[in-house]
């Protein structure tokens, strides 16, 4: 009997040395969960994150706690989610910049987007504005396209960098309109958005909930939403699709994932926890008052919400013959 006891025991023993310690997830979570954030505080992306992460105890049975690893257009704490342990206590934030657009333009990412990351699930999406200043000669969209046709290269635009959504966005506008506008690089969409309020930069394409208060107070003007439909804020605004643009509706996600290999099994917890925290009104409020929609889709739709987005870009930036130059 002791005999077989040792023998059970042995068995019991060698399994446990050569199983993975992540991959038995019984358990989990055990502890808080780091949620990386790989933008500085007080933006969108941080915001969106950080009610999730207060309202999610009772669906997931631990705390998350946001850590912001802001830095090279997202690119740093983007690096440090690829790079994590994949046990599942440490995930982050997806975005359109971290996941598609910077990575398009940029071959020295030190991470693969596609491979490099498990998706889980997008949280909401953002529309983005086309908008001028009040001093543009053009204050609706069929004139503003007319203003910059007419006028090859007098025009430019801000954005939030090289590589950001705004970037990227308003270089696929080009491509299908045949604008030449030229592209006015800031350090963040903050720095933009202040210059073109301004009136420093004349055109801007920007998130709208950073933009919006200056619409509504008239100091910028919109034009057009990347948007599924008209926004209830700005009834009167068109859509890209209206326009006969539609490849330029393309929301801004924020959605969490982890670094590749993360099990099932952990996705499937996170995933039905955020889930479950949507559906409290007071977390859907805070999220929609952003300007966001709720998306809450599964771990296989948001990969392939990545890689579309993705693809898109990598193509903009061929056609356009984009670089970091």
């Amino acid at each position: 009997m002791n005999r077989h006891f040792f023998l059970r025991t042995a068995c019991a023993a060698v399994l446990a040395a050569t199983a993975s310690p992540w991959a038995m997830a019984d358990g989990y979570p055990a502890k808080p969960v780091r949620v990386i954030v790989p933008f500085a505080p007080g933006g969108t992306t941080d915001i969106i994150a950080r009610v999730v992460a207060d309202q999610v105890q009772p669906a997931f049975g631990q705390l998350m706690i946001v850590e912001n690893k802001a830095g090279a257009g997202g690119m740093i704490g983007a690096s440090e989610i690829a790079k994590a342990t994949p046990d599942g206590y440490t995930v982050g934030i997806a975005t359109v910049s971290t996941t598609a657009s910077v990575p398009a333009i940029n071959p020295k990412v030190p991470y693969d987007p596609l491979n490099d990351f498990t998706s889980i699930i997008n949280i909401a999406a953002t529309p983005n504005v086309l908008a001028v200043h009040p001093s543009f000669p053009a204050k609706e969209f069929k004139a503003f396209l007319a203003s910059v046709k007419a006028n090859p290269t007098k025009y430019s635009y801000a954005s939030s960098g090289t590589g950001g959504i705004g970037h990227m966005q308003m270089e696929l506008f080009k491509s299908l309109t045949g604008a030449q506008i030229t592209h006015i690089p800031y350090k963040g969409a903050g720095p933009a958005l202040n210059d073109a309020v301004a009136g420093q930069v004349p055109v801007i394409f920007d998130n709208l909930p950073s933009a919006l208060p200056f619409i509504k107070d008239g100091r910028l003007v919109a034009l057009a939403v990347a948007a599924n439909e008209r926004v209830a804020a700005l009834p009167d605004v068109p859509t890209f699709k209206e326009l006969g643009l539609a490849p330029v509706n393309r929301m801004a996600y924020y959605g969490i994932h982890g670094p590749k290999g993360l099990p099932k099994d952990v996705v499937a917890k996170i995933s039905a926890a955020v889930k479950k925290t949507l559906e409290k009104p007071e977390v859907r409020k805070r999220i929609e008052e952003t300007g966001s929609v709720i998306v809450a889709n599964t771990p296989e739709q948001f990969a392939a919400q990545t890689k579309a987005e993705f693809e898109v870009y990598k193509q903009v930036v061929q056609q356009q013959k984009l670089s970091l130059d």
